[in-house]
């Protein structure tokens, strides 16, 4: 491999739209029929090896639970600690190629995963997390794409950031060093693009990872993992170490080597992670960098000059998208008394037109949430709501998991602005909706930003420009990713780099330059050509 690799500019992927009829239509589903008419073995994998240990769980269809796709073998502390040792020995080369070299094999990932394993990758993510296809397409395939294609041309814009003066007769320079040690990457269910993207960002500024993706969620990881491999990522630089957090996690964050956290999932996971490593702080080579997204409860918050057909399809898109089983689904919803009456005939028509079942058809809108788990802690939040004095269901309501785990399209209406579902995150299909007097718009905002702990995202539509000039001033912090007139959702790399503050993470902004920062250590140069000879200075000289 030479290092005169240019990284290309890169360009968002297409979406495909897989309409009737169409090749990659026909083409996706036959992948889906294959994948799912098999149960496959899914190693571990560490330093390029395959690894099972006996210990296995299963990876199932959330919309067909009795239907096994595969059985993953889980680490223990032997596998941790075989991991560590062969991210070490990878991390001899691969820290010390040049971030060209690097690239290529990122270049290439995104090719092959653009052409030949697109269908693989979106079919599992189909079968194993339930999304139909629009949402497998925008984040298995076009999302992941995009950090392999943008986080190159990222690194390379950081490295050029150089000392901006080098008097004669010096030179001064910094160099982008990996960081000593490996990168601990814990990806959520939700999206495979994520999990994709955890371990690999590190990887590509010369780091090594242990990844440790979502039980609910290996299926289409172990994929992933057959595509870097395919690609010439070399052996031991992202090790693959699925398993339960409780046996995997402390024994990760206990080696002195860990130099990196990079997390998403929970605040409450994230906190005892964070806690973990504080405790244990002076037992490490170097102080670990944490990095995080966590969670949130995002707002849509409306004017009265609302366009309200836009604000109808923002409400259903951003609250019942992939289930609302998105870290920036919209989840709560303030409303202006005075349109209610014509958003709402508009809304509960279009809630009641959503088709809801298997991600083969395609004609489903909605599918099933992850797991039992969360089925449960959703419906939970359903029935509080049915039992309250100061809330009703406008939509949706039941929920059944005798095939798969199924909850309607739920929509609470309350007139409690500190509801409990107005403030706690749920992460399921139920958006609650609290209407205002819009005489206090001023007032409303100060509720919007004080309600909820969380600061992800959140979106403001409106007509009217003052208004949105005074939303978006009073919301600052209220939303690391803030929409205008758009639902809060739907995050691309290079146009919207996502992260959010307060309880949602440390806002590093995944599928920026601003990531990457945080897994490189740098080093600044100073070389002189004509080194003084004397100690002495002029100041010294007598009169």
């Amino acid at each position: 491999m030479t290092n005169q690799f240019t990284i290309p500019k890169p360009v968002n992927e297409p979406i495909k739209v897989y309409g009737p009829g169409s090749p990659e239509k026909a083409s996706l589903q036959a992948k889906a029929d294959e994948l799912s008419s098999k149960v496959i073995d899914i190693p571990l994998v560490i330093g390029g090896e395959e690894v099972r240990t006996g210990n296995t769980a299963q990876c199932v269809m959330p919309h067909d639970h009795g239907h096994i796709l595969a059985n993953f073998h889980q680490a223990g502390e032997k596998e941790v600690e075989m991991a560590i040792n062969a991210s070490q020995e990878a991390w001899q080369s691969w820290s010390k190629k040049p971030l060209e070299e690097r690239a290529e094999i990122y270049v290439k990932i995104a090719n092959l995963l653009a052409g030949p394993w697109r269908d693989t990758i979106n079919a599992a993510t189909m079968l194993n997390m339930s999304k139909n296809v629009f949402q497998a397409e925008i984040d298995a395939a076009c999302e992941l794409i995009d950090f392999l294609r943008f986080n190159p041309w990222y690194a390379q814009e950081l490295a050029s950031h150089q000392p901006m003066y080098s008097p004669e007769p010096t030179k001064n320079s910094v160099e982008l060093r990996p960081l000593e040690g490996f990168v601990f990457a814990v990806s959520p269910f939700n999206f495979t693009s994520i999990g994709g993207n955890l371990p690999s960002a590190p990887a590509l500024m010369g780091n090594v990872a242990l990844w440790k993706p979502a039980s609910s969620a290996v299926y289409p990881a172990h994929f992933i993992m057959q595509l870097f491999k395919e690609a010439g990522l070399p052996d031991g630089v992202i090790n693959f170490i699925p398993g339960r957090g409780s046996q995997v996690g402390p024994n990760v964050m206990n080696s002195p080597l860990l130099a990196g956290v990079h997390f998403t999932g929970s605040t409450a996971v994230f906190q005892g992670m964070w806690k973990h490593i504080g405790e244990n702080i002076q037992n490490y080579k170097t102080y670990p960098r944490i990095v995080g997204e966590t969670g949130g409860k995002d707002f849509c918050l409306a004017h009265e000059s609302v366009n309200k057909d836009a604000l109808v399809t923002a409400m259903v898109r951003g609250a019942f998208e992939y289930q609302g089983q998105k870290c920036s689904a919209m989840s709560r919803a303030y409303i202006p008394t005075t349109i209610w009456d014509d958003v709402k005939e508009k809304y509960l028509a279009e809630v009641d037109s959503i088709k809801m079942g298997d991600p083969k058809d395609f004609t489903n809108f909605m599918n099933a949430v992850i797991d039992r788990s969360a089925f449960e802690s959703i419906s939970e939040f359903i029935d509080f709501a049915k039992n309250a004095d100061d809330a009703e269901i406008l939509t949706g309501g039941g929920y059944d998991d005798s095939k798969g785990f199924f909850i309607e399209p739920t929509t609470i209406l309350t007139d409690n602005p500190k509801f409990r579902t107005m403030c706690e995150e749920i992460f399921g299909p139920v958006l609650t909706i609290y209407l205002y007097d819009p005489d206090n718009w001023k007032e409303t905002l100060k509720l919007v930003d004080s309600t909820s702990d969380y600061a992800l995202t959140g979106c403001v539509m409106s007509e009217d420009k003052d208004a949105v000039e005074e939303a978006k001033i009073a919301l600052t912090y209220s939303a690391g990713n803030f929409y205008i007139n758009d639902k809060p959702t739907g995050a691309v790399v290079g146009q919207q780099p996502f992260g959010g503050s307060r309880a949602s993470g440390t806002n590093d902004k995944a599928g920026s330059m601003f990531n990457l920062v945080r897994w490189v250590s740098q080093r600044t140069i100073k070389e002189n050509f004509d080194p003084p000879t004397d100690y002495r200075y002029p100041f010294m000289d007598e009169d």
